[in-house]
């Protein structure tokens, strides 16, 4: 009863992810009918998040 790598051979040929209609990423779920990364089947808006985004080092002016 292993299920390590000799049951990976079962998964293979089988597509998970296609190419999203929205922004063009292998991210759309066939099952779930979503995109993993715009969101796109679950909500109209595009999917961000603030942690996504790189931080801008604000500058205090001396007075």
């Amino acid at each position: 009863m292993s299920k390590g790598t000799a049951s990976m051979g079962v998964r293979s040929g089988k597509k998970t992810h296609l190419y999203c209609r929205r922004c063009g990423k292998h991210t759309f779920h066939k099952r779930k009918k979503r995109c993993a990364s715009c969101g796109y089947g679950k909500t109209s808006k595009v999917r961000s998040y603030t942690w996504q985004k790189k931080k801008t080092l604000k500058r205090v002016r001396k007075q």
